[in-house]
C-alpha cells in the first residue's frame, strides 16, 4: 500500500515539473508574439561634422534666390538697305500722287532718272528736296525743278507728259513719296547737285563730289 502512494506521489510531482516547463515558453503557448521595436538611429558623428556640409546647404539656398539667366533673344535680322528700298518701292507704288509737289517730284524722278537703278532714282528726288530746304533756292518743289537751266528735261518752265500707265511712272511715285517722308536716302543735306557721267560740265570742278550712282554723280 505505501509503494502505491509514493508512486502516486511521484508521477504527480512529475507532471507538475513538465506543465511549468511547457508554459514558461510563450510560443509554446499559442500566443502572438510583438514585432521588434525598431527605434530610429540617429545620424552618426562623422555626417554631422561633414566639412562640406554647409557648402552644400548654402549653394542649395542660393540656387533658389539667385536669378536664372534669360535666353538671350536673336538679334533682328539686318535687312540690307537695297532690298528694303525695294520693299519701300512695293508698298508705294501706284499712278496717283496725292498733291501738286508730290506730282513734280515724281516727274523729276521719272523724267531725269527712270532708267536709273532705284538707289539713283532716290538720290535725284534728294537733291530736289535738299535744295528746296537749303536756302539757296526756292522752298516750293515745283519751283525748284522749273527753274530755269536747272533740270534739262524742262522745256519753257513746263513738264513733259509721263506715261502713267507705264511700271516706270508707278516707280517714280513710290520714289517721290519714299524720298518726301525720308523713309530711305543716303545723301547728305548738303548734295545739290549732279550730272550724268557722259557730260563734264566746268562747275563740277569746283564742287566736292560725294558718290556715283548709276549714270550719276552728285556732288555737295
Amino acid at each position: 500500500m505505501n509503494r502505491i502512494v509514493r508512486a502516486a506521489g511521484f508521477a504527480a510531482a512529475a507532471f507538475a515539473f513538465v506543465a511549468g516547463a511547457s508554459y514558461s515558453d510563450p510560443a509554446a503557448a499559442g500566443e502572438t508574439l510583438a514585432p521588434p521595436v525598431v527605434r530610429s538611429q540617429a545620424p552618426e558623428a562623422s555626417t554631422m561634422t561633414d566639412p562640406n556640409l554647409f557648402s552644400k546647404m548654402w549653394a542649395d539656398v542660393t540656387s533658389l534666390v539667385t536669378p536664372k539667366p534669360e535666353t538671350p533673344v536673336p538679334a533682328p535680322a539686318v535687312v540690307p538697305a537695297a532690298a528694303r528700298l525695294a520693299e519701300l518701292v512695293l508698298t508705294y507704288a501706284g499712278t496717283q500722287t496725292g498733291d501738286r509737289e508730290m506730282e513734280c517730284l515724281a516727274n523729276a524722278v521719272y523724267f531725269e532718272a527712270r532708267s536709273e537703278p532705284i538707289e539713283g532714282q532716290l538720290a535725284v528726288a534728294e537733291v530736289v528736296l535738299n535744295r528746296a530746304a537749303s536756302g539757296r533756292y526756292p522752298t516750293d518743289l515745283c519751283a525748284v525743278i522749273t527753274q530755269k537751266a536747272q533740270f534739262s528735261f524742262i522745256r519753257r518752265g513746263r513738264f513733259p507728259r509721263a506715261d502713267r500707265g507705264s511700271e516706270a511712272w508707278k516707280k517714280a511715285v513710290a520714289i517721290a513719296s519714299i524720298a518726301r517722308q525720308k523713309l530711305a536716302g543716303s545723301l547728305p543735306s548738303s548734295c545739290l547737285w549732279y550730272h550724268a557721267t557722259y557730260v563734264s560740265p566746268k562747275w563740277g570742278k569746283r564742287l566736292t563730289r560725294q558718290t556715283q550712282i548709276g549714270l550719276h554723280i552728285f556732288y555737295s
